[in-house]
């Protein structure tokens, strides 16, 4: 069983950089043809996909937040971080970390075969 779980600080000012890293246990994360992912839900809002890192380490980003986002991964810890440059209050969202057989880029979690629980993320101005 693959378990994902997010952890990062649930409290970041404006303009900085929001950093959150999904640890997952049961696979490696350069198993064969796994995708790892980054959805974040804004309060009252529906989710909003941000973008993946494959096994072989190539990115996706949502093309209406590429500039500000990064996906990097560190497989001896198998470890995949999200970074968020520049953020508003309206970046504040609960971000989820999923898995996925081949490449997605859905909002819909019923498409991921694994997902974290979700962490909250609060922008303060």
């Amino acid at each position: 069983q693959v378990l994902l779980q997010e952890s990062g600080p649930g409290l970041v000012k404006a303009s900085q950089t929001l950093s959150l890293t999904c640890t997952v246990s049961g696979d490696p994360i350069t198993t064969s043809y796994y995708y790892y992912h980054w959805i974040r839900q804004p309060p009252g809002k529906g989710l909003e996909y941000l973008g993946y890192i494959g096994y072989k380490g190539d990115t996706y980003y949502n093309p209406p937040l590429e500039s500000r986002t990064s996906i990097s991964r560190d497989t001896s810890r198998n470890q995949f971080t999200l970074q968020l440059r520049s953020v508003t209050p309206e970046d504040t969202a609960v971000y989820y970390c999923a898995r996925s057989f081949g490449p997605l880029t859905s909002g819909d979690m019923d498409e991921y075969d694994s997902r974290g629980e979700g962490a909250q993320v609060t922008v303060s101005s």
